[in-house]
């Protein structure tokens, strides 16, 4: 039998891809072993990663979210911060501010948390919601603003924020705008009682995050990135993407459907998807399996659909079942 021929065009694509797929195993592998049993979340917040995007954890304290995050940027050898939200947490504890200095007789700005590779919104609804939107600019641009100076922020720059879904007391839910800028969402759950007692004897005399070594450089990561903007998207599959995020502004249990930047995020996490699969091309099985966790905190459902136990999971999973899957 005649083997398949890669195209020309899409050598070059394919010698990288082969390149990197090494490196992303060892990383997948490396950060699996820190948290157990939970490949497809750890895959989920990689491709945000490796996106370019920002990702939401939503899930119950002690599941090893925090952990995660340090895992991550970890492997890659960036820098990491971390930033406990409060309900007194104020922007400028966050961004910087500026501080006089009296032997100068003049002021400096002096860089917050906010200045790092990996950001780690600790409990991000408890903050109120002017020190929320801090981070919108930050999310959107990779900068921030203080008293007119616009000050760039280090490339790679990525805001893992978590929250906890069962305990409203004192929180303030991130609004649609907030919640816009996150690529994915994300619940890590539980692990099964086999993963829970390795992860036992596992951390019986050592954390396995301290023995986790670097395995990329942030060189590496920009490359990654970069070779990830190159995936290709046909022209059916774009089409079966936007038909996807159309049908959540005219579903009948949506009042607020996906924006123009869910579908722009949908495009690069289905990317990412394709990459980390060894892939060069998207499929239209990435779309699929990335409408929930891309889409699902984006949009708005109606009383009757929220309280009536539909979930926003339920109707996404109803949108991709009734569209024609492109050949």
């Amino acid at each position: 039998m005649a083997s398949l021929r890669v195209p020309v065009s899409l050598e070059p694509a394919v010698a990288l891809i082969s390149h990197h797929a090494d490196l992303l195993g060892r990383i997948r592998a490396g950060v699996g072993r820190v948290i157990r049993g939970k490949p497809e979340a750890i895959d989920l917040l990689l491709l945000a990663l490796l996106a370019g995007g920002h990702a939401l954890v939503e899930d119950v304290p002690g599941v090893g979210k925090t952990t995660l995050a340090k895992a991550l940027a970890r492997v890659f050898d960036v820098t990491f911060s971390r930033v406990q939200f409060t309900p007194d947490l104020l922007p400028a504890d966050i961004l910087g501010s500026l501080v006089l200095d009296p032997t100068a007789g003049s002021f400096s700005f002096h860089r917050g948390p906010i200045f790092t590779n990996v950001l780690l919104a600790d409990e991000i609804n408890r903050a109120s919601p002017r020190t929320q939107s801090a981070l919108l600019e930050a999310m959107s641009e990779a900068q921030v603003t203080v008293d007119g100076t616009t000050y760039p922020l280090a490339a790679p720059f990525f805001v893992f924020a978590t929250q906890n879904p069962h305990e409203f007391a004192g929180t303030y839910p991130l609004p649609e705008a907030q919640l816009d800028r996150f690529l994915v969402c994300v619940s890590i759950g539980y692990p099964s009682e086999d993963e829970e007692l390795a992860m036992l004897y596992a951390r019986q005399r050592e954390e396995p995050l301290e023995r986790l070594k670097p395995l990329a450089t942030r060189e590496d990561l920009a490359a990654i990135q970069a070779a990830v903007q190159n995936v290709e998207v046909k022209p059916p599959v774009g089409r079966y993407l936007l038909a996807v995020v159309a049908a959540t502004r005219g579903h009948r249990d949506v009042v607020l459907g996906a924006s123009p930047r869910a579908a722009l995020a949908l495009f690069r996490a289905s990317q990412a998807r394709a990459y980390l699969d060894g892939r060069v091309y998207v499929s239209p099985d990435d779309v699929q399996a990335l409408a929930v966790p891309v889409l699902a905190h984006r949009i708005v459902l109606t009383p009757e659909a929220r309280y009536g136990g539909r979930g926003a999971e339920g109707v996404l999973r109803d949108v991709v079942q009734s569209l024609r899957i492109p050949v």
